[in-house]
């Protein structure tokens, strides 16, 4: 269960009955609003990990309306809640994508297997969202991995030097930028008094072994690494 939960419900009834069910359920801090505005405002400072959205609240901002200008500004998932269950308002719901769908009059057990299910796909996502974040993509054969620091080609990992592998790292997180070699050496060898021709030697070496790869060499300046 998420321990940060917002909910936009104009009901009393309603509101308290879910505010309840999630004291129940252990959730540690638990935001009340009726209306939009008030919402979007606490949003700011909120610690909110989930919100409990009914689609008809106060305001001229329904509860559709209001997911939408919210996953606009960031990626929180969203239960909607309401007691119409018309095609229209369901199609109109389900174009944001959210992470359930709960129909009034609802059960404790219904609420909390979706609260479960929601909480865990939002996980999952987050979780790819950084593996994603983390993997730069050099063009259509490499990439690499800034986490685990390795190398792939075509999604297999390539068995590079540790001093391959730390000049890759150095090119690949200034992508696109040329890198000085004083800056090169002093990184790789922790002495940038260490000659020029050592990095063109180990330059050279990793061409030698992956001879597609986008590195550029920009004479008497740096190296880059190029998107395609």
């Amino acid at each position: 269960m998420p321990k940060h939960i917002m909910i936009v419900e104009d009901e009393s009834i309603t509101q308290q009955c879910l505010k309840d069910m999630l004291v129940y359920y252990a959730v540690e801090t638990i935001e009340c609003y009726d209306n939009a505005e008030d919402a979007f405002s606490a949003l700011k400072s909120s610690r909110c990990e989930m919100i409990l959205m009914d689609i008809n609240i106060k305001g001229s901002t329904d509860g559709i309306q209001f997911a939408r200008k919210i996953l606009q500004c960031k990626p929180l998932p969203i239960i909607f809640i309401s007691a119409h269950s018309d095609e229209v308002t369901i199609q109109e719901a389900l174009e944001l994508s959210p992470y359930g769908f709960i129909t009034k009059p609802f059960s404790v057990s219904h609420l909390a297997q979706t609260l479960e299910a929601a909480y865990t796909k939002s996980l999952l996502q987050e979780k790819k969202d950084v593996q994603e974040d983390d993997l730069l993509r050099i063009d259509t054969h490499y990439a690499y991995s800034k986490s685990l620091k390795k190398l792939y080609k075509d999604d297999q990992e390539i068995k590079l030097s540790s001093k391959h592998i730390k000049l890759i790292d150095i090119l690949c997180r200034n992508i696109d930028h040329t890198v000085d070699t004083a800056i090169l050496r002093s990184e790789i060898w922790g002495n940038s008094d260490k000659a020029e021709s050592i990095l063109r030697t180990l330059v050279y070496s990793l061409r030698k072994q992956l001879p597609d790869l986008p590195l550029v060499s920009y004479s008497k300046v740096g190296y880059a690494m190029k998107r395609a």
